[in-house]
């Protein structure tokens, strides 16, 4: 048994913990004017980006969460139309319980 099904649960485990969420957001990579786009599976670490931007792992982008200014982000994974983003900055548990609140009232 060789090392690889370890490696790959090691690379699935989460940084922190997601929270489940359909939230518009506006976004953009360095140099570019912002667009609107979506996020789901919201955590202080990071957040799933569905976006029509095509974007590469290690690209640098700007995320701007309703209600907060710009915070960048790296991508870590690309799949389709989707891309698994960490922050660069963690968010504080208490911004993503409000952000989480607001998102639960617009649906």
């Amino acid at each position: 048994m060789g090392a690889e099904p370890y490696l790959e649960q090691i690379r699935r485990q989460r940084l922190a913990e997601r929270r489940d969420v359909q939230i518009g957001v506006k976004v953009r990579r360095p140099g570019e004017t912002w667009f609107s786009s979506q996020i789901a599976d919201l955590s202080v670490s990071g957040f799933r980006l569905q976006s029509f931007m095509k974007l590469n792992v290690g690209n640098e982008l700007w995320i701007m969460l309703p209600g907060f200014e710009g915070r960048r982000a790296r991508v870590q994974w690309t799949r389709g139309h989707e891309a698994g983003c960490t922050f660069e900055r963690q968010l504080h548990a208490a911004i993503l319980d409000h952000i989480v609140r607001l998102a639960a009232a617009e649906a």
